[in-house]
């Protein structure tokens, strides 16, 4: 039986990248759309060697045309990292309207099931704790976070206008913080900023009293539940996260345990709309999807610090979400 064929926007980037190995290693055909603006082709160079893979560079803020069948649309592509959403910020709000809206066109066309990457950061800087899909969030819109969260709040309220008006068959998945294998060194997030910098012997920067809060999931863990919704006939936003909240500091601690490192901690000033909590409720994941972690924090961070010792570190010059 031919295998079914999958597309997946932003799929050169940090979780992109382990999505389609997934996919791959689970029958799928995969096509990779990526500008590598902030992907990386050394993240998939190696999957044509799991299964059938293509890698095509094309910004999907242009028209998207895909010859042949198509059973889904799983669209990753954007910058994902505050270092990156802040630095493209034009960008960024084009690939959550105008690359979803084609995402969703394409989607549309092929009859497939689409699967939005949502975000945590729909919740903004939260006033419910831990966070339900049923909390509408507390988001600045005119912040210097607003592109990355209102772009995907725009997907969101798009993926469910096609949903509705055109009878597509959509689904959202909000994404909390995720680490693991094919971050970049210098992606400007906590844990592979930390891991390059007990390494490195350097002091660890810890922005504001690091009293504030992130729950944390392995990378595997979050493709599994990716998955899962993918094969539901679920709409969602569901959330997929771990339910496990640490502050800021204890990670730092954390990952110097780890890494057997003595740096010193700096603290620098916090940025602007950072939020001061974030947890996932995940009743709706274990409920309807059987899905919930599996890696600890502890055991994800090994398998990171150990890649980030590996030499194809220094190569993964881009993350996406």
């Amino acid at each position: 039986m031919a295998r079914p064929r999958a597309v997946v926007t932003g799929g050169a980037g940090f979780l992109g990248s382990h999505l389609c190995e997934r996919l791959l290693l689970d029958g799928w055909s995969v096509l990779c759309l990526d500008d590598l603006s902030t992907g990386a082709a050394a993240n998939v160079v190696h999957l044509a060697d799991v299964g059938p893979f293509e890698l095509v560079r094309t910004d999907v803020t242009e028209v998207v045309r895909i010859g042949g069948p198509v059973e889904a649309v799983l669209h990753f592509a954007s910058p994902a990292s505050p270092f990156d959403y802040l630095r493209l910020p034009i960008e960024t709000l084009r690939v959550g309207s105008v690359g979803t809206l084609h995402a969703l066109d394409l989607a549309e066309g092929k009859q497939a099931r689409f699967l939005l990457a949502s975000t945590s950061e729909a919740y903004g800087d939260p006033q419910v704790h831990p966070q339900p899909e049923t909390y509408w969030g507390h988001v600045n819109p005119v912040g210097p976070r607003g592109v990355y969260d209102e772009a995907k709040r725009f997907a969101e309220a798009t993926t469910m206008a096609y949903r509705r008006a055109r009878g597509v068959d959509t689904a959202i998945v909000r994404i909390f913080n995720t680490h693991g294998p094919r971050m970049r060194p210098d992606d400007g997030r906590a844990v592979p900023t930390f891991v390059r910098q007990a390494l490195a012997g350097e002091p660890l920067t810890i922005a504001g009293d690091g009293s504030q809060t992130r729950s944390i999931q392995y990378v595997d863990d979050l493709v599994e539940g990716v998955l899962r919704m993918l094969g539901s006939t679920l709409s969602g936003p569901v959330n997929i996260g771990n339910p496990h909240e640490v502050s800021i500091t204890e990670l730092a601690a954390l990952v110097c345990e780890l890494t057997g490192s003595g740096s010193a901690v700096v603290h620098v000033p916090r940025p602007e709309d950072d939020p001061t909590v974030r947890r996932p409720d995940i009743t709706l994941a274990r409920a309807a999807l059987g899905w919930e972690p599996q890696v600890g924090l502890a055991d994800g961070l090994r398998r990171t610090i150990a890649w980030f010792q590996r030499p194809e570190a220094r190569y993964a010059v881009s993350s996406t979400v």
